[in-house]
């Protein structure tokens, strides 16, 4: 049976296409429809609906028989399909106004334009995948290395989805088993004891823990880490940025004020994304541009996961370098990097210094960016291992946390067991929650919204 959540009940005769491919010139372009029965839509078109899933040769036709395009036609029947109704998939000529043509043609047949991530949604509803599987189609069309790629098709498998479930189902078991006991007072039982209660609470908040702590992998994997640059004038900002890119994203001066804009990299670490963000210098300036320029240096500062504070290794931290220091957000992760340790007698270091990380390097020629690439990892709490973590969001995140806080308040509740049977189902609702069982309008339409319109 499809799902039906609160008002979320697609129209039955609703059919809908969208152009499945990037936008521009290509070889091939896809335009995909769906719907409950597509028969006499694709008789209209092609004249024939095609043998189901094959690759059909065809010519498709506007309203006064004239050919719009030459293509393969593949027909899925329901509820056998991505979406479980009808599909139908036309692979033309990959021009946009080919696409288009076709696009409209669908439309005139009776289709609607789909919204953003509604092949998909209606994948979900119709019970094709779970929320967790239908988010990781999106994570995978946007993955911006191949350790995200990989985590994404593992989630799409079911792995994500497989791992909650078995969570869930020993919570919900140990909840059962209270939730009985309370049921039949008069019987004999001691839940504690006969049912290995602590036991199974302490096994499920370990489970849970290993699931919390790949699920906060994936994230880092999935976001990456924003890193932003700041400094005085001329200590290096812009030559570390091209240091890290390995090419020369910004342009490197003696003049103090050449970078007025942020120039934002991204590279990888790992496989880990690092945002890395190169900031206009801070210093007192009457030049407006300039000031524009301090402005959104100051911006970047207030979005940073980790702010870079270069300073000159031949000058240490100056007045000027402690007074931006004392600006700079105490929320925010800040490593002090002294640049141009090559025009120093020193080598490139690792201290900590008052609680705070001092790293010596020379973006000039390399030596010690090895250095910044572990701190960084650190930071980003990256243990290492992108075969073993999910891809997760914050929402997963958040109802993960929720329920390892549930499970530890039943814990503690054992002496009373209403308590902990109440523990027990809010921590199975927040699991719930991660694979679609339970989902509320709101939320469904904020996921789906985010998708590229023909997924």
């Amino acid at each position: 049976m499809p799902k039906t959540l609160d008002s979320m009940v697609l129209p039955s005769s609703d059919v809908i296409a969208a152009i499945a491919t990037a936008p521009g010139v290509g070889g091939i372009g896809v335009v995909r429809i769906s719907g409950p029965t597509l028969a006499n839509l694709a008789e209209q078109l092609a004249g024939k609906l095609p043998l189901a899933r094959r690759v059909t040769s065809t010519n498709w036709r506007a309203s006064d028989g004239a050919v719009i395009d030459q293509g393969l036609m593949i027909y899925f029947p329901a509820p056998h399909s991505f979406t479980g109704e009808d599909v139908l998939e036309l692979h033309g000529h990959g021009g946009p106004v080919v696409m288009q043509m076709l696009l409209a043609r669908a439309i005139e047949l009776g289709s609607r334009l789909a919204q953003p991530g509604e092949f998909t949604r209606r994948a979900f509803l119709n019970d094709k995948m779970d929320l967790a599987q239908a988010e990781a189609v999106a994570d995978l069309i946007s993955a911006t290395t191949a350790a995200a790629a990989r985590s994404a098709v593992r989630s799409l498998s079911g792995e994500f989805s497989a791992s909650v479930h078995s969570l869930t189902k020993q919570v919900t078991e140990l909840r059962m088993l209270i939730e009985a006991t309370l049921d039949f007072p008069d019987e004999e039982i001691d839940v504690i004891s006969d049912t290995n209660a602590v036991q199974r609470l302490t096994e499920a908040q370990e489970n849970l823990n290993r699931l919390l702590f790949r699920a906060k992998q994936g994230s880092v994997l999935r976001s990456g880490l924003r890193v932003v640059l700041v400094g005085l004038p001329n200590v290096g900002k812009s030559s570390l940025l091209n240091g890290l890119a390995g090419e020369d994203s910004a342009l490197v001066t003696e003049i103090a004020g050449t970078t007025r804009d942020a120039i934002k990299e991204t590279i990888q670490v790992e496989g880990i994304p690092l945002h890395i963000i190169d900031t206009a210098g801070l210093r007192e300036s009457d030049d407006p541009v300039e000031q524009l320029g301090i402005a959104r240096t100051w911006r970047e500062i207030e979005r940073a996961d980790v702010v870079l504070q270069m300073v000159d290794a031949r000058h240490g931290l100056t007045t000027a370098d402690e007074e931006i220091a004392r600006r700079l957000p105490a929320e925010i992760e800040r490593i002090i990097v002294a640049n141009k340790v090559d025009l120093t007698a020193s080598l490139p270091h690792r201290d900590e210094i008052a609680g705070r990380v001092h790293l010596c390097l020379s973006a000039q020629t390399g030596a010690g960016l090895n250095l910044l690439h572990d701190e960084l990892l650190r930071v980003a709490g990256w243990a290492g291992n992108s075969e073993d973590v999910i891809l997760a969001r914050e929402r997963h995140l958040v109802a993960l946390r929720l329920a390892s806080e549930k499970l530890a308040c039943a814990r503690q509740g054992l002496g009373q067991l209403e308590f902990c049977a109440e523990e027990l189902r809010l921590a199975q609702r927040a699991l719930s929650e991660i694979t679609g069982a339970f989902s509320a309008d709101d939320l469904l339409g904020e996921i789906f919204s985010r998708f590229c319109i023909g997924k």
